[in-house]
């Protein structure tokens, strides 16, 4: 298993939308998991949203309504995000877990990227 490779952070004000992209490896397997994770400073690591080999995500309550993530059909998921705000800055990470069982729980999903910064402010 390769590592993932995030990509897509950057710098934006309050409001407006960044797109993450993960390429990883776990499509090469017939049940997936591919997550985001985040970490602000002086925080823990926290679940954002995932999406599984049967299409079905799920979100943490922060990320609903304004995040949305999707995958093609190849190796890349996507993790949308709109109407950013200042608590939204942390560092973006990527994840997958060869489980068609998206968990929620960080410790749970083997493989993970460098991560992608993701700042907002005004």
């Amino acid at each position: 298993q390769v590592q993932p490779v995030e990509s897509g952070g950057g710098s934006v004000q309050p409001g407006g939308s960044l797109r993450l992209s993960c390429v990883g490896t776990s499509y090469r397997y017939s049940n997936y998991c591919m997550g985001w994770f985040r970490r602000a400073p002086g925080k823990e690591r926290e679940f954002v949203s995932a999406i599984s080999s049967t299409g079905s995500s799920n979100y943490a309550d922060s990320a609903k309504d304004r995040f949305t993530i999707s995958r093609d059909n190849s190796k890349t998921e996507y993790l949308q995000m709109n109407n950013l705000k200042p608590e939204d800055k942390a560092r973006y990470s990527c994840a997958e877990r060869l489980s068609s069982f998206c968990s929620t729980r960080r410790a749970t999903y083997p493989y993970w990227g460098q991560g992608t910064q993701v700042t907002v402010s005004s």
